[in-house]
């Protein structure tokens, strides 16, 4: 029997797909979705985790609306403590930055695109779970805490099944355009329809990070851009500075003509 995927404090894991199924001009492709994060603090008031995952994201790059009523309803043991909002950005901030340094841009809403991930649920980094063996597993037995079953980051973020799945959204979307958000859109999907594997190989360049690209999915021809993941174009934690340059330059002087 499977096992149902939970989040710490029992919340199930959903995968998320796009909501607006009409065809749309831009199909853009992201790695894999993010959660809800809420402030755990004890009995004293003293804060236990930072930012822990809690929930699945509403939508596709989530944009943080709405945090405080979905953290209020997710039951907490009596004696565990309590659940609050996080810092500021500390919900919702690819889906903000995809707004801000993509769509705006290009000129697009929300309403233009079409958002999809390789994988559609929320996955546990190797950073989240040392915090998650520190923190909850050690005081789960004592505060008899909700088990959950948080998955890994796949070593296959895309299969063969999954592909077909993507595929079949971009064939329900048939866009003209393809956008890829770092490399691994382009080495486990786009690059079984021709494309190159990683973004660097297109070009590291300022006159090579612009530039559009035949491809064709799903038994239609589109262009594909490949761009890099929002998380690397808003500086959000760890990043390479050149790409976030490179993705600068190509926000004020490429983006507001492309399209």
């Amino acid at each position: 029997m499977q096992q149902i995927k939970t989040f710490p404090f029992g919340q199930p894991i959903v995968s998320l797909a796009q909501s607006d199924r009409n065809p749309k001009r831009v199909f853009i492709l992201g790695v894999y979705a993010s959660a809800v994060h809420a402030r755990w603090v004890g009995e004293d008031g003293r804060p236990i985790v930072r930012a822990l995952a809690v929930a699945s994201e509403p939508e596709i790059f989530w944009r943080g609306e709405g945090e405080c009523d979905i953290i209020a309803k997710i039951p907490v043991t009596p004696g565990a403590g309590k659940l609050l909002p996080p810092g500021k950005n500390l919900n919702g901030p690819s889906g903000k930055a995809l707004d801000k340094m993509f769509l705006d841009p290009l000129q697009l809403k929300r309403s233009d695109v079409w958002l999809c991930d390789l994988v559609p649920y929320s996955c546990m980094n190797d950073r989240q779970k040392a915090a998650l063996a520190s923190k909850y597993d050690v005081q789960k037995e004592k505060l008899n805490l909700p088990h959950y079953y948080w998955p890994p980051v796949p070593p296959t973020l895309a299969n063969e099944q999954r592909r077909a799945e993507i595929a079949g959204e971009v064939s329900e979307a048939s866009p003209d355009i393809f956008i890829t958000l770092g490399d691994q859109p382009l080495q486990w999907f786009t690059k079984y329809f021709g494309s190159k594997s990683k973004l660097s190989d297109y070009g590291d360049s300022f006159d090579q990070y612009d530039l559009l690209h035949d491809i064709r999915i799903a038994g239609r021809d589109m262009q594909l851009l490949p761009l890099v993941h929002p998380r690397q174009a808003a500086k959000l934690g760890s990043h390479s500075a050149k790409w976030a340059d490179l993705h600068e330059s190509w926000v004020k002087n490429v983006a507001p003509n492309l399209l």
